[in-house]
Parts: C-alpha cells; structure tokens; sequence
C-alpha cells in the first residue's frame, strides 16, 4: 500500500525507473577496459654477487615503474608498492614491457612482451636483472 502511494508521486515513479535501467545502459558499453589488465610482482636480482643456500638471492622490486608499450606508444604505467606488487588497467591486445628506470647493467624486465587477455585481469609476475654477476 505505501509503496503504490510513493510511486504514485510524479518525480518517484521517473527515479525508480532510471535507477532500473542505469545497469542496463552501462553493460552496453562494448570496451570496458577497466575490467582488464595486469597484476602480479616485481622482484630484482641478484642482488649480491654470490647467493649463498638459505638466502635470498633477490628481493621485491619496490617502487619501479614499470612501462607498457602498445605500437611505439606508450599506454600505462605502474609503480610497485612497498612489496613488488603491481596493478595496472590496460586494453586487451599485446604489450612490450620496460621499466622507466634506464638499466645500465643487466638483461631488463622479463618477460619483456605480455598479452592482456580481453574481459579479467591476468596474473603476470616480472624479474628485473639487476646485472650483478
């Protein structure tokens, strides 16, 4: 009975009905490309000159940024955080890898090519080389 009451009021019956369709509308959107992307670790190593048993040999990468490469242009960027971990929204498609750190030493970032699938998130863990030999 009230509920008949309350949308009987002009303005009430007109909310109540966008309120329904606003789902609708935005699943209609063809490219949500804030459902997909990357997440994973960062770890750098060696990171002594000669790793002994028991011992880690390399460490989470904190505070890297890493660069994603999409035809020559770049397309996003993303910084680790205090543990190597990483979160970063990209187009599905395929992407080069980099970090915005020039590396002197070293083989780089590996792997140093992803494929962001279409519609989730994939796990994608990186090892930067630090050079130490």
């Amino acid at each position: 009975m009230w509920l008949r009451s309350l949308l009987s009021r002009p303005g009430i019956a007109a909310a109540v009905g966008a309120c329904l369709l606003a789902p609708a509308v935005a699943l209609g959107n063809p490219r949500p490309t804030h459902l997909t992307g990357l997440l994973g670790t960062v770890h750098r190593g060696p990171i002594m000159p000669v790793c002994r048993e028991g011992v880690p040999c390399d460490e989470p990468a904190v505070g890297l940024t890493l660069v994603f490469v999409k035809r020559g242009t770049v397309k996003a960027r993303a910084r680790t955080d205090g543990d190597g971990r990483y979160r970063v929204a990209l187009a599905a498609g395929r992407y080069t890898v980099r970090t915005a750190q020039p590396t002197l030493i070293g083989r780089g970032v590996s792997p140093a090519q992803v494929t962001v699938p279409a519609h989730h998130f994939t796990r994608v863990n990186f090892f930067v080389d630090t050079g130490i030999r």
